[in-house]
């Protein structure tokens, strides 16, 4: 094994087929452990796009069009790049293509697709569709949309008008140019996972003064004979005759259940020269015989008998406790089940922040339409999740301030209503963040509590309705909150609920305190009568440091958000269409 588990915290703990009911940073699923793996965060789903179109303009005299749909996808500079093209379907008007393309699905970020119609002339019928000059082709119509506007349709359909590009020669004909309807499905050859429970009996003792502190490396065999790693147990300590966590196997991500295994048992040091008692080879298919069959498999160790490989076979064997198969749903499913994400917004505006009539004001507004990090934060964030909210009204508050004439308010609508906290989309957040900058005065001091608190109301309501509905709230602040305690015991409180939590932080402060809120930073958090959070609903990001390496704020911020929705919905069995 070498140093792949050198340090003592975190080589002892399970890594990548772990119990998906827990924290989200033991989710089991192949695609997004591969991708964290490698540094890189969040939801990664590949994705097949199929195409049809309806009442295409006919430009061709003695038959109809012959039409070919060409992909484009925006790029940061905002140009677009042609990425895909399908086949040529002849003489249709309504056609429906059989070519797909497969695009990579990232969560965090909006991936803007514009797809152009050609119809192709006829003496180009026998040239490969890639190599045909397009402006050779004659133009039928373009249609954009984000990749999340498809995805999120129950039926992951979305049809579009397919319009004149701004740059061509306008049209004397009719402006009508046809529909194109664009299809996504996820790309799953398997979504089952294997759930064991594995123990060992009489393991030799590897340590001098101690019993071995065993633990398991589940391996699958590639063609070329080299075993990769997929899971690792826990370290029992000082055991013989371990029985492990359950681990999670995604029968996708080791190729199928008669796909050769390799088990291997290891004796844990602290220095990474972690010592193999034994091993055995097995498909899954053969564990479950063992578990049908209530028998141990004796667990061997390759020797060299002169210029002979041999195994030993030891005493030691291996039994599967438990054994059993579920369908694992992806956060795609859920969406396609008719689950909706609502957006939510909490902005601070504590005096710590600055006049903001003046420039060095975290709150100014700056009359070129340059965006301050506030206005940042909500643009980018709700950008992203606006598509995931089908009525696009979105709670918006303020705390922090005192409103014209009265106390100081820690949850206040930002709207300037009395009773209705909603805002009319992204747009709408902006304006009434701008408005209030006017209409109140900045106060404090620094308190989460109360606009956790009425998160969760709304959240806990929509829950008691059976409504598919999973809340996000982006609380942006610039200072150290006060009340610590009383946040953690809301944030215990919302973690049964269906609610994730973002915090941006602005401005130079020290923000330490806001990293105990996010589980990833250390323990799950504990509530002033002991009780902990059912799982890590905080994901903070100072603004600062995303600006400075040169992330995206919603890549960071977003980033654990799809985990944290599947953690709720597997822990409490929540399936797509219940």
């Amino acid at each position: 094994m070498g140093n792949c588990c050198s340090d003592v915290g975190g080589g002892t703990t399970a890594v990548g087929g772990t119990a998906p009911s827990t924290s989200a940073s033991n989710q089991n699923d192949a695609a997004d452990l591969y991708f964290r793996s490698r540094g890189i965060q969040g939801l990664f789903s590949q994705i097949e796009l199929s195409f049809s179109a309806t009442d295409l303009r006919d430009r061709d005299v003695f038959s109809k069009s012959d039409p070919v749909v060409v992909v484009y996808i925006q790029e940061r500079d905002g140009s677009f790049t042609e990425v895909f093209r399908t086949e040529v379907v002849l003489n249709s008007l309504n056609p429906t293509w059989i070519t797909k393309y497969t695009i990579t699905y990232q969560f965090e970020i909006v991936q803007i697709l514009l797809f152009r119609v050609f119809d192709v002339d006829t003496q180009f019928h026998n040239v490969a569709v890639k190599m045909l000059k397009l402006e050779q082709q004659q133009y039928l119509g373009e249609a954009s949309c984000a990749l999340s506007e498809i995805v999120s349709k129950p039926n992951r359909s979305l049809t579009l008008d397919l319009v004149q590009r701004e740059d061509s020669v306008p049209s004397t004909h009719s402006q009508h140019r046809g529909k194109l309807t664009v299809h996504a499905e996820e790309c799953f050859s398997s979504k089952t996972t294997a759930e064991m429970t594995l123990k060992c009996l009489n393991l030799e003792s590897k340590d001098l003064f101690s019993k071995s502190d065993p633990f398991l490396v589940i391996s699958k065999v590639v063609e070329s004979g080299i075993s990769i790693p997929v899971c690792k147990t826990e370290v029992l300590k000082n055991d013989l005759n371990p029985t492990w966590n359950p681990v999670f196997l995604n029968i996708q991500q080791i190729g199928s259940k008669d796909s050769p295994l390799v088990i291997e048992c290891f004796d844990f040091n602290s220095n990474g020269k972690h010592e193999v008692i034994g091993k055995v080879q097995k498909s899954l298919a053969d564990l479950e015989k063992l578990h049908s069959g209530r028998e141990g498999e004796n667990l061997f160790l390759p020797t060299q008998v002169g210029h002979d490989n041999q195994n030993k076979v030891l005493k030691s064997k291996l039994f599967v406790e438990k054994y059993s198969e579920t369908v694992q749903y992806s956060f795609l499913d859920y969406l396609a089940g008719g689950f909706e994400l609502n957006f939510m917004v909490a902005v601070d505006f504590t005096a710590s922040n600055g006049n903001p009539r003046l420039p060095d004001s975290l709150h100014y507004i700056d009359p070129t339409g340059r965006l301050n990090a506030y206005q940042k934060a909500i643009y980018e964030v709700g950008e992203v999740l606006q598509f995931y909210d089908a009525d696009k009204r979105f709670p918006a508050w303020g705390f922090g301030a005192r409103p014209i004439d009265g106390p100081v308010s820690h949850c206040f609508n930002l709207n300037g209503s009395s009773n209705n906290c909603e805002v009319e989309g992204i747009r709408g957040i902006m304006m009434a963040y701008t408005s209030a900058l006017f209409n109140v005065s900045l106060a404090g001091p620094t308190l989460f509590g109360h606009v956790i608190n009425r998160a969760a109301m709304i959240a806990s309501q929509s829950l008691a309705n059976d409504a598919k509905k999973y809340f996000v709230l982006l609380i942006i602040t610039d200072g150290v909150i006060t009340d610590l305690q009383e946040t953690k015991d809301a944030l215990v409180k919302a973690s049964d609920l269906p609610l994730s939590i973002l915090i941006v932080g602005v401005g130079g402060a020290d923000f330490k305190e806001m990293e105990i809120l996010d589980a990833d930073k250390g323990e799950r958090l504990e509530s002033s009568t002991g009780r902990v959070a059912s799982r890590d609903i905080v994901q903070f990001v100072p603004f600062r440091d995303v600006q400075n390496e040169g992330t995206s704020v919603v890549q960071s911020l977003l980033a654990e958000l799809p985990t944290q929705f599947l953690t709720y919905m597997r822990s409490r069995d929540i399936k797509p269409n219940s």
